[in-house]
This record gives C-alpha cells, sequence and structure tokens, in this order.
C-alpha cells in the first residue's frame, strides 16, 4: 500500500537559523509528527503502549533538497514503503506548492516494553497496511 498521511507543517521562528532557513534538525521533529499521526490511523501510540509496544526508530536519512523558509506553505507527507516480519519502512517528503523540498527513510520495529525485545509488527498495522 502507498497511501500517505499528509498535514500542514507550520513553521515558526524557533525553527529558523540565523540565514531565515529552517534548520535540518526540524526536520527529525516533523518526521516524529508525521509517524505519529500516520500510527493513529491503525495503532495510535496510547493503545499500543497500554498493549505493552512501543516503535523504536532504529534509522533515520533524510535528503536536503532546496531551503525551506518560514513563509513558506509546507506539506509533509509518510507512508509505510514496506513491511516485513519485524521492521517497517517509512518514506517521506516536505513540499512547497508541490515542490520537494527533502525527503526522508526511516527504519524501525516495535518492541515488547516489559521484556525490551522485538515482536512482530503488530496485527492493526499488518491488517491497516494490506487494505
Amino acid at each position: 500500500m502507498s497511501e500517505y498521511y499528509e498535514q500542514a507543517l507550520p513553521i515558526r521562528t524557533y525553527d529558523i537559523d540565523f540565514a531565515g532557513i529552517v534548520s535540518n534538525i526540524v526536520f527529525i521533529r516533523w518526521l516524529e509528527d508525521l509517524r505519529l499521526g500516520l500510527m493513529d490511523q491503525a495503532y495510535p501510540l496510547i493503545r499500543a503502549l497500554a498493549e505493552d509496544v512501543a516503535p523504536i526508530l532504529l534509522s533515520t536519512r533524510i535528503t536536503y533538497r532546496r531551503p525551506v523558509t518560514i513563509a513558506d506553505p509546507l506539506i509533509g507527507r509518510i507512508r509505510v514503503s514496506a513491511l516485513s516480519r519485524v521492521r517497517w519502512h517509512l518514506a517521506a517528503e516536505f513540499t512547497v506548492n508541490g515542490a520537494v523540498h527533502a525527503e526522508a527513510e526511516q527504519e524501525g520495529l516495535f518492541m515488547r516494553l516489559s521484556t525490551r525485545k522485538p515482536i512482530a509488527i503488530p496485527e492493526p498495522i499488518r491488517r491497516w497496511h494490506g487494505r
């Protein structure tokens, strides 16, 4: 499935650097917001935690293509690009007026909190991804 979760991303004064450009580290925070929004569609974090499950981020890779400024109408989009038995892969992009300004990939897994051991991708996510 390649359906995106999408949201407008407000740019705050504390997100920009001395040159008026959004700092690269801000994209990491936005990826977290997007990932949690995507997860809410199938398996909200509050439910996962109640079931002794937590998503764990293993890697993030971002390619910055164009600068983003405080005046830009930024849209973030994220989707599940692949699921294996244990690992998930996400693809994200940040666009301004349809032009891609940054792209990102993330990989992670789910862990049983009480044992700190990886578990299979939770069924609600598998079901949602396969719909």
